[in-house]
């Protein structure tokens, strides 16, 4: 019997970050043991608060039976509490929050809830895959936008042509940024929140690293400035070092939010209940939060430092667990990705260019960069520094 894949399987490229768990094991495979900068998974134990309760809950639910497709109405009811806290906004649970099975399944499955054969949907290049490969799945049609350091690595809404603009029905955009490190204030949320509604474009809004910055004003989210047509993404996995657990949510325009539900009824049978009250706990705890945020600067700077002393140019982010680093003149982000895997260095980063998509004119943004996620530990990244500060290029 032959076995076909679907033509969406067949025509999709490689995972970014499961080619880069793929350098992992062959470095292994040869006895070397590398420090892994390359996928963004903390490598530091899920906060003890956050165990106990999962344990705690296992117990109380245990017959629980399926959970909510949407979210238990504790869950939402604390997403809208911690929401008001955190952003000053007021969310109504019953008609503006549902839970996820973290970012990643919200994302990718959100396009088949609101894109149609055809339709326009635009993503940033370098950018999350799921915004990409949602929209494929889904059939429509994918327009990159360039995220360029010589515009602050903010979308250029100028450049982007009037007939695209007039065919688009969403637009992805994600601050604080991965991979940049950028950190924009409101003033950015109501410029796009006022193209997006002179051209009836869906603004959505991936939020995941709102918690990771290093400045003193938290950044703020794109419902500060309206709801018609605004949806936002956020998760527990890197503010709670909660990866694992696949526990997210969307909050925003009750009628977006009532559509995605009805498409998630049909995909998934909802996070489990006890992992949602152990969301509950992660959610009412911010200790563990500022410990980890200031572990995370601690490993930005050593490795900034590093990264100096090599003479490579630096941009110290502003926010999430990322470096976006230039690499040295002469060389592709292959080349210095492949030069720091060499067993004398054996550090592993993503390359730029596979997190990126080509743009109009055939421009790969990424091109020319490197991706550090800062998750190896303080001990780990301050080994990686001496050896990268020492490199001979």
């Amino acid at each position: 019997m032959q076995i076909k894949p679907a033509r969406r399987i067949q025509s999709l490229p490689v995972y970014a970050f499961a080619a880069v768990k793929d350098r992992v094991a062959s470095l292994k495979e040869k006895g070397i043991t590398p420090i892994d900068f390359g996928v963004g998974d903390p490598a530091v134990p899920t906060p003890s608060i956050i165990r106990e309760a999962t344990r705690s809950a296992l117990d109380v639910r245990a017959a629980s039976g399926y959970p909510s497709y949407i979210g238990s109405a504790e869950f939402r009811d604390t997403v809208a509490a911690w929401s008001k806290t955190r952003f000053g906004i007021d969310l109504d649970p019953a008609t503006e929050i549902s839970s996820t099975i973290g970012s990643k399944e919200g994302i990718f499955n959100f396009h088949e809830a609101l894109v149609n054969p055809g339709d326009l949907v635009l993503i940033p290049s370098p950018g999350y895959p799921p915004y990409s490969r949602g929209t494929w799945f889904a059939e429509g049609k994918t327009w990159f936008y360039p995220l360029l350091e010589a515009n602050g690595f903010l979308p250029d809404l100028d450049a982007i042509p009037d007939d695209v603009a007039r065919a688009a029905k969403i637009i992805w955009v994600n601050y604080p940024n991965s991979p940049s490190g950028v950190c924009p204030g409101l003033d950015f949320y109501k410029r796009i929140y006022e193209w997006t509604t002179k051209h009836d474009i869906i603004l959505a809004s991936d939020e995941a690293y709102s918690e990771f910055y290093f400045g003193k004003e938290p950044p703020p989210t794109a419902l500060d400035v309206g709801r018609d047509g605004v949806i936002v993404f956020n998760s527990l996995s890197k503010r709670s070092a909660m990866t694992c657990y696949r526990v997210g949510w969307i909050a925003g325009d009750s009628r977006i939010v009532s559509v995605f539900r009805k498409m998630k009824t049909n995909i998934d049978s909802g996070t489990p209940t006890f992992i949602q009250d152990a969301a509950v706990a992660a959610f009412n705890d911010e200790e563990h939060v500022k410990q980890m945020l200031g572990e995370y600067r601690q490993k930005r700077d050593i490795m900034i430092a590093a990264l100096d002393e090599l003479g490579l140019p630096t941009k110290v982010p502003q926010g999430t667990l990322y470096i976006w680093q230039r690499v040295p003149d002469g060389m592709t982000s292959m080349d210095f990705a492949a030069r720091l895997m060499e067993p004398d260095i054996a550090v592993v980063v993503t390359p730029g260019d596979i997190i990126s998509e080509e743009v109009a004119g055939g421009l790969n943004p990424g091109e020319g960069y490197v991706r550090f996620a800062l998750t190896p530990t303080v001990d780990d990244v301050k080994i990686a520094a001496k050896r990268i500060a020492a490199l001979k290029l």
